[in-house]
């Protein structure tokens, strides 16, 4: 059956049209990353889905039921925020019960309901302290065991991790992936991240100025990109573009090659000057200039690389990407062999 599907769905706000024929399904059970650069339209679909905005036009189903006039609170979805909006006068297990309640439930399934969630949560020892003695990362869990407790159909994230730091952006994505792993239950998540996206989704939808421009799995949009736009944002480093006419192919194509496709060999012809090198440990990125053309690679381990140096870079050919001027994808055939 499938928790989510949204088909034609336009949005326009007067004039202004910021979503464009989205057509979008969920699997039970999926996990969905809704993924692009602020502006494109993500946060919206996610408003319209929650029935917090309506669809100018379109048709969106939950669990095959549809539901474009029915209200938020019938639509069997549970939604965190960005903010925590968590109330400053009630402790946690009062945060967490006050929609239960509001609904009418028997005190002794309330008191069930939020015992299960703040296990999965590591907030039992938590539960009767207040907000402000929280720090962001507690607080953000409290959000999200609000949501669990209502035991929804749909779980919307809308970049519940932008508030965090980075250590507290590690730990909460990890503990929202075995949320989900234990729960079963579909969620669609937006984040500008696309770590996050790379990391949580089993189903990547990728947008731009209102447009799906790819869905599928991590892997396939990493490894498969279907234009240029898809292929420089996911991935970090992000992938090298550089004019085709560097490896004799017609100057108005494009060459994409990611970091880690692109060794330093003495014995290659293209010449590369360092601009600045990345020393990360496990990793060295190492910025040089390619004929005025920017390049990142990405090396394994540490290296005695200095700014300035001469080096000479070699291309894998087998994991080559072409485009053409306006950013499509096109056959790799000629340059990969």
């Amino acid at each position: 059956m499938k928790a989510l599907s949204l088909k034609a769905v336009n949005k326009h706000f007067g004039p202004v049209q910021v979503l464009n024929d989205i057509n979008i399904e969920a699997d039970e059970g999926e996990f969905v990353v809704f993924v692009g650069p602020s502006g494109c339209g993500k946060s919206t679909l996610l408003r319209i889905i929650a029935g917090l905005e309506d669809v100018s036009s379109g048709e969106v189903f939950i669990n095959e039921q549809a539901v474009n006039q029915v209200p938020p609170s019938k639509r069997g979805i549970a939604m965190v925020f960005q903010s925590y909006a968590l109330y400053p006068h009630l402790n946690v297990a009062k945060n967490m019960s006050l929609a239960l309640k509001q609904e009418g439930l028997a005190k002794a399934v309330i008191e069930e309901r939020i015992q299960n969630a703040s296990r999965m949560l590591n907030l039992t020892d938590y539960l009767k302290r207040y907000p402000s003695e929280l720090s962001g990362g507690q607080r953000q869990r409290v959000a999200i065991g609000r949501a669990i407790v209502r035991q929804p159909k749909l779980f919307l994230f809308d970049e519940p991790l932008s508030n965090l730091d980075a250590a507290l952006r590690v730990n909460t994505r990890l503990e929202i992936a075995n949320l989900h792993k234990q729960l079963s239950t579909t969620m669609v998540y937006v984040t500008h991240d696309q770590t996050e996206a790379m990391t949580l989704a089993d189903k990547i939808v990728v947008l731009k100025d209102g447009r799906v421009e790819q869905a599928g799995s991590p892997m396939e949009l990493y490894n498969n990109p279907a234009n240029r736009f898809v292929a420089g944002f996911l991935g970090s480093p992000s992938m090298n573009f550089l004019p085709g006419d560097l490896l004799g192919l017609n100057g108005d194509t494009v060459i994409g090659v990611r970091p880690e496709h692109i060794a330093i060999n003495e014995n290659s012809a293209m010449s590369a000057t360092v601009l600045h090198v990345e020393q990360l440990g496990g990793d060295t990125n190492v910025v040089a200039s390619v004929s005025d053309n920017p390049v990142t690679v990405r090396l394994f381990g540490q290296h005695a690389i200095n700014e300035g140096q001469q080096i000479n870079l070699q291309l894998d050919k087998q994991n080559l990407y072409l485009f053409d001027p306006q950013g499509i994808r096109l056959d790799e055939t000629s340059v990969r062999h």
